[in-house]
């Protein structure tokens, strides 16, 4: 697919990299399973596609994740401040995806382009 913005995709792109690196990391220390891992490299290609609207579907989920797990990562600070830096970046990634002007930029491609040169 084209990229309507070169630094956007690139920002996209690393930011789709983190989600891949944070599912392996968390299979090594929680034990979550393989479909996060799965499920995190599918957000990645979608994030290299640039399609519309992209950028805010898998900011809302990265939010709706950390927001689910919040309760239970403060409930014991001590022994799960590994997961609240890892939210926060969460956070700060959904927010470059869904404010960031060249991240924007680059997920304007129409769906209805799939497929065409």
């Amino acid at each position: 697919m084209k990229t309507n913005n070169f630094n956007g995709r690139n920002f996209a792109l690393i930011i789709g990299a983190y989600l891949i690196v944070k599912a392996i990391l968390n299979m090594i220390i929680g034990s979550d399973p393989i479909g996060n891992l799965v499920y995190s490299i599918i957000e990645a290609i979608a994030l290299y596609t640039g399609l519309q609207y992209i950028n805010y579907i898998v900011a809302g989920i990265t939010l709706i994740v950390v927001l689910t797990n919040l309760k239970n990562n403060l409930s014991d600070i001590s022994a799960n401040w590994i997961y609240l830096i890892e939210a926060a970046i969460d956070v700060f990634c959904a927010g470059l995806l869904i404010a960031q002007k060249d991240i924007k930029e680059h997920f304007t491609n129409k769906w209805t382009e799939i497929g065409k040169n």
